[in-house]
């Protein structure tokens, strides 16, 4: 089963989402407007660009989640998507990566955790 691309025609439905690449040429993303809030890698993964600033406030939250992984220096956070609630999970944290940039300046030194070795 491809939860990635369960997760992906779910959020397709979302208004504020359209289709585009990410910036690391691997997979494919949905944005909102020119930024790019959530990219797929594989069958079961998703990056999502939460910010720094909703990251400290979501970090008890994400740092609890067995299917979330939190990157040192990174507006991104990686999602496994292994069942069904971990998609429930990617849209709710695609709902907050909305409220977070939306005003914001979009900028992001790493616009891709991949190839990136996860925080310890």
């Amino acid at each position: 089963m491809n939860t990635a691309r369960q997760a992906s025609e779910r959020l397709m439905g979302w208004p504020a989402l359209s289709e585009g690449r990410p910036p690391c040429g691997t997979g494919h993303g949905l944005n909102s407007g020119s930024q790019e809030i959530v990219h797929f890698h594989g069958e079961h993964e998703a990056d999502v660009h939460l910010t720094r600033a909703m990251i400290t406030k979501l970090r008890p939250a994400l740092a609890r989640s067995t299917a979330v992984r939190l990157r040192t220096g990174s507006e991104w956070v990686t999602v496994r998507l292994d069942i069904g609630s971990d998609i429930d999970l990617l849209a709710t944290l695609v709902s907050a990566a909305l409220q977070a940039t939306t005003g914001g300046d979009g900028r992001d030194l790493h616009p891709c955790t991949r190839h990136r070795p996860p925080a310890g």
